[in-house]
């Protein structure tokens, strides 16, 4: 969205193939941002009026199956052909199925919820509730579902989960300020601005308990809880509680549609999934194919403020390369 304006305000007209039926991919599911906890629609609505404004053409519902002629062209899931002068990619990434952790429960006990799940609830404004309507008075979030873990193939860090997850257990003693909020980390990584101050605050405004270890293993009560076990790494001892929720922390894998664009147009792919940018530093935001440049996280994870970043740049440097072609 944020190239096809900056392509308007230099002249250039663009297509928008969006797959969901309507602008703002994963943000249309998000209620508060962090770490200002700005409402995601003051940000998603301008957005879309300024991509109204632009004159840019939008297909939603719609998917691209290929990208061809080094960015000459995108083949629809129709299989018809939108021709092309050159091809942002600005496809983002997926979230990590918490299923495939199978020792923590999700999909199989009542109350083990993702960020994704409890980000609906804020959104919906239905109030924090276990499966069978109850409010919770113990919540325990696990960090690095999916991140940082070889044994599924997944070794990158997802940076924006830590202050992710952060974020949600303010939230919820927000709603129940009486409950007991855990967080079992690894390691805290907060990188960002205004990041680490925000995690202070979850512990001495908050009063937020972040343990430095990591869940073994989930079971369900016979009442509907969460059985958890895991150890404090930091005072050697294990631990083992029952809580009313258990919130798995997902992370960002990389696009499921990657390894397709790739293989039609040529282009790089890392180790983690991601598109590999020519270089890191002067041409990040370039494929290494003429006419084919990214924008936010299909090369890596990022927050919403590098991704708009990127597509400022992008939209630069594919308006160059038409000027040179």
């Amino acid at each position: 969205m944020q190239a096809a304006v900056t392509l308007s305000e230099m002249g250039i007209a663009s297509v928008i193939v969006e797959k969901e039926e309507r602008l703002g991919g994963k943000l249309n599911r998000w209620d508060r941002l962090f770490p200002t906890m700005t409402p995601a629609r003051e940000v998603l609505e301008p957005m879309r009026e300024r991509v109204s404004a632009s004159g840019a053409e939008v297909l939603t519902s719609r998917s691209v199956l290929s990208i061809e002629d080094e960015g000459r062209g995108v083949v629809l899931d129709d299989r018809t052909r939108l021709d092309a002068d050159a091809v942002i990619v600005a496809s983002g990434f997926d979230l990590f199925p918490a299923e495939m952790k199978e020792e923590y429960g999700y999909g199989l006990y009542d109350n083990v919820y993702t960020t994704v799940d409890l980000e609906r609830m804020f959104r919906e404004g239905t109030g924090i509730r276990t499966r069978d309507g109850r409010r919770p008075s113990t919540v325990a979030f696990l960090h690095c579902v999916g991140s940082r873990d070889e044994k599924v193939n997944q070794r990158h860090c997802s940076r924006v989960c830590c202050i992710t997850g952060v974020k949600q257990a303010i939230e919820v003693k927000q709603e129940i300020p009486d409950a007991e909020v855990y967080s079992f980390y690894m390691d805290m990584r907060m990188f960002g601005p205004g990041y680490e101050e925000l995690y202070r605050q979850a512990q001495q405004q908050y009063n937020i308990h972040f343990v430095r270890g990591r869940i073994s293993e989930a079971s369900q009560t016979i009442d509907g809880r969460v059985q958890i076990k895991a150890e404090d790494t930091l005072t050697g001892r294990p631990l083992k509680m029952s809580v009313d929720m258990l919130v798995l922390i997902v992370g960002m894998r990389s696009n499921a549609s990657n390894a397709r664009f790739a293989a039609g147009a040529g282009l790089g792919v890392q180790p983690s999934g991601f598109l590999a940018p020519r270089d890191a530093f002067l041409h990040n935001v370039e494929s290494g194919v003429d006419g084919i440049f990214y924008a936010g996280a299909v090369t890596a994870p990022k927050n919403i403020g590098e991704s708009l970043s990127e597509a400022v740049v992008a939209a630069d440097r594919a308006a160059e390369y038409l000027k040179r072609a």
